[in-house]
This record gives structure tokens, C-alpha cells and sequence, in this order.
């Protein structure tokens, strides 16, 4: 095995010293109850009655008994997003493969799951970070009845698998997998609807060739297929040891994939303190893990969003991280894929070139990943270099390699010598950008400020021409204390348009843009946040912003005593605090932390 990289280990070392306390803290309580068998003297008569009342007599028989495991099932089933709705029969086959491997199943709870696609540029944007932590109380909710030996979640999409992972880490002390349904089969390409996408913003096409395009695009059970948070959520589940190998781009109902589901079922049931081999969840996300999980998310370019969600999922379990982990990581990295938006391929496509097996293998041959890790298959992430497949209809694993290296490249030939993600700092404050999604050409802006409140604001300065010529797109008050940091994708098609008409645009703003940002050069997550004091508010139009990427830079070119003299512009907020419930959250909203510590107000 190649030596570790020096600096992924400096960064590891860092992270576990900085989180001494805190990990210490957390691992104590979990170790406390370490092998703890759900007994039933642990439960009285009454308690264990109420939780197998419903059961068969079969099932009520088992779970009497101290021996048998009894795996909760955590649900983000709904059929409203087409990710999750191949999960609506999946109760039974994984009830019926836990039977078969000696054990029993219940669904403690079903959690919240929001689709950003249908929420994108509407009121219900405003809820959809936070969702994430609901989705965690919800979690630790199911698992309280304390009935359970081993936890399945069923979740994959945008704040649900982050939801799920980070309140299954208060029950760290029970083993935990993960189980995807997979992407829908591959339809128009994701250029072409973009292409439809920019010309309906610039009025060339009606909505009926808008929406007949995005019915191509959006066609089936199962994920998008474009690599944005929802499948950056599936690479991440692999790379950190909580998926069966391989298992995240299936596509739904086909044998591969319910032999997959139906594997993962069983090896639930075989780490669980019943068994020899017990994995407790704990002793999978560890600070190497975490520092796994921000390579992955570097090599792939993968979503923004996790420069938010690791964060909050490594503070649940009492690791801290920051924004220059990634940044010192991300130099040292290079860009192994091309999956849309920072290529044309999806990510059915991705998988069939060798996918992340393939990705995860090359990285551990340059010492670029940490090895050593537990896994829910054991110990070691080699076990994650290999893809599934069906030989004479039983399930194998068979050694990852590239067929297309215009997708995924090995580390000898990558597409970028640096990684996907950028930090980058200066009188405005901390902010993120994706840059294997931007051309090289776009990635220096020095222009004149266009200073707005509300996406609408400037949706409404495009289609009057006011934004036909160089600026930067400053957009305030977009983040999570402010308005629940809603994403921002409304705005791609117009600045696309803009700058397909050879305007140097970009965008700056406290809001996120995902990993479906697109091609605009742009600074997000922006921290501290306008509402926090930071320096985004005291912009005002026509001043000089410079938004270097390759370099790391986003600076207002004004000198430190004016902008120390200047107020902040005037909070326009009244609109995003009633509607759609969120009036309900506005104390997620008064103690939610920043952006770089994982916008949480929980843990």
C-alpha cells in the first residue's frame, strides 16, 4: 500500500487534535452502551408488548426472545420524489432478508423529505436546510424506543442522508447501513436542458418546450441523474463505509439491484452484537472517515452543499472540521471525474467507466485516502475498489477499471492537478465555490457591483435589460439566519445568458448554489452571513468586486476605513417569515450557526 500523503495526514492530525475533547466526549457516551442487547428485562412487560403488538405470532415470538436482532428501519419514503419512491416496498424485502438471516425488522419512523427540484425559487426553498435537522430529531425519535439492535435508513436525497446520518450518530453505539435505491435510467443529456433552460430565460422558447424538456430530463423512479447533492450524497455513503460496495448508482427495480438491497439486509443482521463481528457506527465515522468523505467530495466535484453538511455530521459526533481542511486537501487533489455540471456525463454514465470503485482505487494507490478504516463490511476501504454484478443470477464484486477516461481519469492523467472545491477569503468574509463546474476563462471577474436582496430582484433587473453588461451579481441576505439559506438556481439561467452574450458576470451571496451551480463564477456560503455583520451587506452598486478563483481571492475594492465607516444595507426580511410554515422556524433561524460550522441549530 502506497504511504499516506503528507498532507492528508498533517490535515487528519489536525482535525483529531482540535476534536480531542469533544470526540473523547461523544465516544464515552457511546461506549457506555457498547454490546448492549435489546433484553427484554431491559423493557418492561407493558413497554415490550406496546412495541411487538402489531407483529404476527411468529415475529412476536422472535423479538421475546434475547438472541435474535431486531434491525429499525428509518424512512424517507415518499413518492412525490422520485428518488425515494422505490422505497415504498422496500419494509418487506428487507424485513424478509433480516428473516432470512435470523433476525426481525420493524420501521421505527419515517423522517421529512424535501425535493429542492420542485421547491427551487419558491417559499418552501426557505425550509429546505433546515429540513435537515428535522430529519436528525426525527431519526433520533424512531430510535428512542430503544428496542432496536441495528439501524437501516432508507434515505438519499439533498438534507435527508446528512438528516439521517447525523441523528443515527446519537446511536452510535449501534451498527448502521445505509441502502440506496439508486438513479433513473439516463434521459436527454443534461446540456441539452440546460441549453432549453437559458432559452426560455432569454424569452426564444415558450414553457411548453420548457416543460416537455424537463419531463425528458426528469422521467423516472430513482435520482436525478446530473451529480448534485443527492448523488454526491451516494459517493460520500461509499467512500465512508456506510453503503454495501458499489451499491450507489443502480438503477431502481432491477435484480441487481434488489440483490444489493437484499445483501445489505443480511450484513445488518451479521454486525450487530448478536454476532462476532460487531461494527458499531461510531467505530466507522471517525475523523479518518470525515477526512475520506472531503477527499471523495474533491476528486469527484462533488456538491457544495457538503462544505455545509460535514460540518454538522462530523460536529454529531464530536469532530470538528473548517473550511481550510478542505482548502489544504483540495491542493493536493486532484479532479478525477467529468460528471455534469462539471461535464457532459451522468452519472449512469460515471458508473459504467468504473464509477467511484474505480475513483476510490486510484486514490488509494496514490496514498490519497486514508485505508485503515472500518467499514460496514470490516475493516479496510479496499473492499469499496471492486463494483457489484450478477453471475448466474448471484450477486459478485469484480476489481473496478476505467473504460472511459473521458469521464473519470486515473491520478497519473487527471482532468484538473487541483481538486473540485475552492476556499476562498478577503475583506468580504469565507466563501466556497465549485470550480471544476467553471470554465478557465470565467474564473477571474473584476466588475462593478449589482447589489440586490431577492433572487426575484434580480430576475427582474435581467429581463429588463439593466444587467446587459459586465457585473457582479451581489445577493444579500441569503443566508440560513436570514432567510434559511435557501439554493439559488434561478438565477443560473439568466447569468448563463449573460455570459453567453460575452458579459463577464458572477455571483456573490450568502445563499447556496449546490452542486448543480453551473458555469458562473460565483463566491457562496459566504461567511460571516449579512445578517451576522458581514461585509456582503455594506456593498453598494458600482463598486469594484474582485472574484479570482483560481488564486482563492474575493475582495471589494474599497480601503479598510470606508468600509469600517459604512452601515449595512437595510434587511428586507418581513416576506420570509410567514407562508408555508415557516413562521414555525424562526427560532431554527435565531440560533442557527454559520455556514463553515454546518448551519445547524442542533448540535
Amino acid at each position: 500500500m502506497t504511504k499516506l500523503h503528507n498532507i492528508i495526514e498533517q490535515v487528519t492530525q489536525d482535525i483529531i487534535k482540535r476534536s480531542h475533547a469533544t470526540r473523547q466526549d461523544y465516544l464515552s457516551r457511546m461506549q457506555a452502551n457498547f454490546g448492549k442487547k435489546v433484553k427484554r428485562e431491559q423493557l418492561g412487560c407493558t413497554n415490550l408488548a406496546h412495541a411487538i403488538a402489531a407483529e404476527d405470532d411468529k415475529v412476536k415470538f422472535i423479538l421475546k426472545q434475547v438472541d435474535s436482532p431486531n434491525i429499525g428501519i428509518v424512512t424517507a419514503y415518499n413518492d412525490m420524489l422520485s428518488a425515494h419512491q422505490p422505497y415504498y416496498r422496500y419494509p418487506e424485502e428487507l424485513k424478509a432478508a433480516v428473516a432470512k438471516a435470523g433476525g426481525t425488522a420493524q420501521v421505527a419512523g419515517g423522517v421529512p423529505a424535501m425535493c429542492d427540484g420542485v421547491t427551487q425559487g419558491q417559499a418552501g426553498m426557505e425550509l429546505s436546510l433546515f429540513s435537515r435537522d428535522v430529519i436528525a430529531l426525527s431519526t433520533i425519535i424512531g430510535l428512542s424506543h430503544n428496542v432496536f439492535d441495528g439501524v437501516m435508513c432508507l434515505g438519499i436525497c439533498d438534507k435527508i442522508v446528512p438528516g439521517l446520518l447525523m441523528g443515527a450518530l446519537s446511536f452510535g453505539y449501534l451498527p448502521t447501513i445505509f441502502i440506496p435505491s439508486g438513479p433513473m435510467p439516463s434521459g436527454i443529456s443534461n446540456k441539452v436542458k440546460a441549453e432549453t433552460r437559458k432559452l426560455y430565460a432569454e424569452g426564444k422558447v415558450g414553457q411548453d418546450a420548457l416543460l416537455e424538456s424537463e419531463l425528458k430530463s426528469y422521467h423516472a423512479a430513482g435520482t436525478c441523474t446530473f451529480y448534485g447533492t443527492a448523488n454526491s450524497n451516494q459517493m460520500l455513503m461509499e467512500i465512508m463505509g456506510l453503503h454495501v460496495p458499489g451499491s450507489a448508482f443502480i438503477t431502481p427495480n432491477t435484480p441487481l439491484r434488489h440483490a444489493l438491497t437484499e445483501f445489505a439486509a443480511k450484513q445488518i443482521v451479521g454486525i450487530t452484537s448478536q454476532s462476532k463481528n460487531f461494527i458499531p457506527l461510531c467505530e466507522i465515522v471517525t475523523e479518518k472517515s470525515i477526512v475520506n468523505a472531503i477527499i471523495g467530495l474533491i476528486a469527484t466535484g462533488g456538491s457544495t452543499n457538503h462544505t455545509i453538511h460535514l460540518p454538522a455530521i462530523a460536529k454529531a459526533c464530536g469532530i470538528l472540521i473548517n473550511w481550510d481542511d478542505f482548502a489544504k486537501i483540495s491542493h493536493i487533489v486532484p479532479s478525477l471525474t467529468k460528471v455534469y455540471p462539471n461535464g457532459e456525463a451522468d452519472v449512469n454514465q460515471f458508473h459504467a467507466a468504473g464509477g467511484v470503485a474505480y475513483v476510490i482505487s486510484e486514490l488509494l494507490d496514490a496514498g490519497l485516502l486514508h485505508e485503515d478504516v472500518m467499514t460496514v463490511m470490516g475493516r479496510g476501504l479496499s473492499r469499496y475498489t471492486s463494483n457489484p454484478m450478477l453471475e448466474d443470477g448471484k450477486l459478485v464484486w469484480k476489481k473496478a477499471v476505467n473504460l472511459d477516461e473521458k469521464i473519470v481519469r486515473p491520478v497519473t492523467n487527471p482532468f484538473a492537478p487541483e481538486g473540485g472545491l475552492r476556499l476562498l477569503t478577503g475583506n468580504l468574509g469565507r466563501a466556497m465555490t465549485k470550480i471544476s463546474a467553471i470554465a478557465k476563462e470565467y474564473r477571474y471577474v473584476k466588475a462593478p457591483a449589482a447589489v440586490f436582496n431577492t433572487q426575484d430582484e434580480v430576475i427582474e433587473a435581467y429581463k429588463a435589460g439593466k444587467l446587459n453588461r459586465d457585473c457582479i451579481v451581489v445577493l444579500c441576505y441569503q443566508g440560513p439566519r436570514a432567510n434559511g439559506m435557501p439554493e439559488l438556481h434561478g438565477l443560473t439561467p439568466a447569468l448563463s445568458s449573460l455570459q453567453d452574450k460575452g458579459y463577464k458576470v458572477g455571483l456573490v451571496t450568502d445563499g447556496r448554489m449546490s452542486g448543480a451551480s453551473g458555469k458562473i463564477p460565483n463566491a457562496i456560503h459566504i461567511a460571516p452571513e449579512s445578517l451576522s455583520g458581514g461585509n456582503l451587506a455594506k456593498i453598494i452598486d458600482g463598486d469594484i468586486v474582485e472574484l479570482d478563483l483560481e488564486n482563492g481571492i474575493l475582495h471589494l475594492h474599497i480601503d479598510d476605513v470606508e468600509l469600517n465607516r459604512r452601515s449595512l444595507r437595510q434587511a428586507v426580511l418581513a416576506c420570509n417569515e410567514h407562508g408555508l410554515g415557516r413562521e414555525l422556524f424562526t427560532n431554527f433561524r435565531a440560533n442557527v450557526t454559520s455556514s463553515e460550522t454546518g448551519a445547524t441549530s442542533t448540535f
